[in-house]
């Protein structure tokens, strides 16, 4: 027999599984018999009143074991002699095509600009502490895409995209806690997920496929209006049965190259703003009412969004990858440009709070820049990042300013503690963001500090700039097909197409597209 019941309970309750199973027993009218098995399914935090209560779902099972896992490593077959196929990206929306296509039966050549996950850490230290910018390996490139250095949420909203439940049960079966399978809002963290990405990798290697790292795409090979192979960097070729294009966001070179072999892009809206950093314990102070929190209660973060109008122009701002007790990153992708981004260990228990707080930014709002064509967005996101860079020294220095000094249009005299490793400099984000842009985010501050009360302090600060939230390049594709519409066999894929949006969208658009071009090529 299986019964699930939902139940509310106190913080400290929840934390005892004894008290959690009788509790759960209770309200299903049965007794503590010795065949009994409760297993709790999903887990959530109710702050919404003064009393705190953490909302459970919980499966009973009676003369039964509970499920187990899906052993995902299963589903791998042993394709060193199949049919390959060309993955040119070793973020999670190629990790995850590479290990379905294996699972299908096909032979997944991956192909990575940037060094594996764990030669990035000399790269992302030389960014932090010398503010040099490595163009292929940085908090962008590399093994694990941007989401390995960069925080490691696993939530999101494509429900409708893939089986979330299976991406989950991947990670859990290379090293990922089981609690992200119970966890409305599932975290690994910065510091846990590497070894994960090292685990998946040695998947893809020991079922037959291959992982080619410091190796860089620089033309597809294309006959007949269909995508063969790729052109590396060094002037040799590889072939196989179709390419999978998931280089993200921040692949600018593959943009060009595209527009340069006549494949159609398109350009794409995203949105522009700063990070802006609290400190920790004053989010919890609004988010729980309590000061120090509850140590049972995970570190409390906020979603907020306002739509607000600049002229006669109403934008969307809101609140993006918001990282409880997380770090400010610099995460630019070439010397030169100023980018930042946040991230959050495992535990969360950094001192900080951060988030992205961005503005829609539409391509009629850009209009000097549409000679550029289907690169205008990326043209005025470049611009942008490298007219920060040059305001703040060159460096990865980043541009900061107070909230209230923001709103007050005041140049701050001092800065709080930051997270943020390569320093900050005090400056007038006017300078540095464009009307659309700071304009909108007075107004959106404003009316985030109505929803909640204690948002504005000279206590939080702005630092700039936050501009990789998506593409700024759409690569179209067919609906059912998910191929190219005019190269047959090119799969564009994950975030740097358009068409995901995290870890778990781009992990489960991957598995899509490796699926669609299996049924192609397999006529299956």
């Amino acid at each position: 027999m299986h019964k699930e019941i939902d139940l509310r309970l106190s913080p400290e309750a929840a934390a005892d599984a004894a008290i959690t199973k009788a509790e759960v027993l209770q309200k299903a009218g049965m007794s503590a018999m010795e065949d009994v098995h409760v297993k709790i399914l999903k887990r959530s935090v109710d702050a919404r009143s003064r009393q705190i209560k953490i909302n459970l779902k919980a499966g009973i099972f009676l003369n039964e074991a509970p499920p187990q896992i899906n052993n995902i490593k299963s589903s791998y077959k042993k394709v060193h002699n199949a049919p390959q196929a060309i993955i040119v990206g070793a973020g999670p929306a190629g990790m995850f095509a590479a290990l379905r296509l294996i699972s299908l039966g096909i032979k997944p050549i991956l192909i990575e600009r940037g060094k594996d996950v764990r030669g990035r850490r000399r790269d992302l230290a030389d960014i932090n502490k010398k503010h040099l910018v490595n163009p292929e390996s940085n908090y962008c490139f590399g093994e694990g895409g941007a989401g390995t250095y960069s925080d490691g949420k696993l939530y999101t909203r494509s429900k409708k995209r893939g089986d979330i439940r299976r991406i989950l049960e991947a990670f859990v079966s290379h090293g990922a806690t089981e609690e992200i399978l119970v966890d409305a809002h599932p975290h690994i963290g910065t510091n846990k997920l590497p070894k994960i990405v090292e685990a998946l990798r040695e998947s893809i290697l020991e079922a037959g496929g291959e992982v080619h790292f410091d190796t860089k795409v620089t033309e597809l090979i294309i006959r007949n209006q269909c995508a063969c192979g790729v052109v590396l960097s060094g002037g040799e070729k590889l072939e196989g049965l179709g390419v999978v294009l998931a280089t993200g966001h921040s692949a600018r070179d593959i943009f060009y190259m595209l527009q340069r072999q006549q494949i159609a892009i398109e350009a794409k809206p995203f949105a522009l703003g700063v990070r802006v950093e609290h400190p920790q314990a004053l989010i919890d102070k609004i988010q729980y009412r309590q000061s120090p929190r509850n140590p049972l209660l995970p570190a409390s973060s906020y979603a907020l969004v306002q739509q607000v109008n600049y002229g006669e122009i109403q934008r969307g701002v809101f609140s993006f990858c918001m990282c409880p007790g997380g770090f400010i990153v610099p995460a630019a992708t070439a010397p030169g440009e100023l980018v930042v981004n946040g991230m959050s260990p495992s535990r969360r228990d950094s001192r900080f709070a951060n988030s992205g707080m961005v503005v829609a930014i539409e391509l009629e709002d850009i209009p000097d820049y549409h000679q550029e064509g289907p690169l205008a967005a990326l043209a005025f996101q470049k611009s942008i990042e490298q007219y920060a860079c040059q305001l703040a020294g060159g460096g990865q220095t980043a541009p900061a300013q107070r909230m209230t000094d923001f709103l007050n249009d005041k140049v701050s005299n001092t800065l709080p503690d930051t997270s943020y490793q390569p320093g900050l400099v005090s400056m007038d984000m006017r300078e540095v963001l464009p009307a659309l842009v700071h304009k909108r985010l007075k107004e959106g501050f404003k009316a985030f500090d109505n929803k909640m009360k204690g948002f504005v302090t000279e206590e939080a600060q702005l630092v700039g700039i936050e501009s990789r939230t998506s593409s700024p390049v759409k690569i179209p594709r067919d609906r059912d097909t998910l191929e190219h519409p005019e190269v047959q066999f090119l799969y564009p894929c994950g975030e740097g197409a358009g068409y995901a949006g995290g870890i778990v969208s781009a992990a489960m658009d991957g598995e899509r597209c490796a699926e669609r071009l299996a049924a192609r090529v397999l006529h299956v």
